[in-house]
């Protein structure tokens, strides 16, 4: 099976219409609403990926398999450029990652430490009114196939913690969140995975965009003007990676993803 014959499946999809996600750089998945694997879809894909994660007599996952889901996304107009390699490059610390106090879908209060913590984290900062294809959409599009390959592969998706924040803390409410979350998470109902977060506040969030260098600005008719960043935080809560416009490329996010299991399981063996 060709990669253009499984970019051929991943359109097959439906939209929610109250999310305003519009077409964006990768196509079908930034339609009307980002679009998730329907279930035959996921069937057809099953067959082309079965036994490339994880292996008999291998006591865990393999970190690095012979067939990578993420290369499935196949290259672009926009990042036409081969996948690198996991583990041929090192990321160093960009410091260490803020912690917040903000709200989940059922309205409890989750510090961001707590919910990192002992996860490979993928941080966004959004909010759902968002209109600009090459703003909230592309970073959304880009969790949302980052959780595809979480859901293939078990090396990256028990690592894996995705963190959606919202900066309208006024419009995006817990329960419009909530919303959100079914609309894009997927098979990840329950929230291992993926999470969505707000703030009680805007004084609430104000410290957390700042730790964060996340300046917002908000216009007249109260869209907002704001950096497109997307923070990549290892298991002991440190920056290892910032990706804006232009490097939003899965296939280069889950690399980044599977050098860190592979300098963790190097680091446990004492390598």
């Amino acid at each position: 099976m060709t990669a253009r014959d499984r970019q051929d499946m991943r359109k097959r999809a439906y939209a929610i219409p109250t999310l305003r996600i519009v077409p964006g750089r990768r196509g079908a998945r930034r339609r009307a609403a980002l679009p998730w694997l329907v279930a035959g879809a996921a069937a057809c894909f099953a067959s082309a990926i079965t036994g490339s994660a994880v292996q008999a007599h291998d006591p865990e996952p393999r970190i690095v398999p012979e067939e990578r889901v993420e290369l499935s996304f196949g290259r672009t107009e926009e990042y036409d450029y081969e996948a690198p390699e996991p583990g041929s490059y090192r990321l160093p610390s960009l410091g260490d990652a803020a912690d917040g106090a903000l709200l989940d879908g059922d309205g409890e209060q989750r510090s961001l430490h707590e919910v990192m913590r002992g996860r490979i984290t993928v941080l966004a900062f959004i909010y759902t009114r968002c209109a600009d294809p090459q703003g909230c959409p592309l970073s959304m599009g880009l969790l949302h196939d980052l959780d595809y390959v979480g859901e293939k592969d078990p090396a990256v998706g028990d690592a894996l913690r995705l963190i959606t924040v919202s900066f309208d803390p006024e419009h995006d409410t817990p329960e419009v969140m909530a919303d959100y979350a079914a609309a894009l998470s997927g098979d990840d109902r329950d929230g291992t995975r993926w999470l969505f977060l707000t703030a009680r506040t805007n004084e609430d969030l104000k410290p957390v965009l700042a730790a964060y260098d996340q300046p917002i600005g908000k216009r007249g008719d109260g869209s907002f003007t704001h950096q497109l960043r997307v923070y990549l935080i290892d298991r002991e809560l440190r920056v290892r990676n910032i990706y804006s416009l232009g490097f939003m490329d899965p296939r280069l996010v889950i690399a980044d993803v599977r050098t860190l299991l592979l300098e963790e399981r190097k680091g446990r063996r004492g390598m």
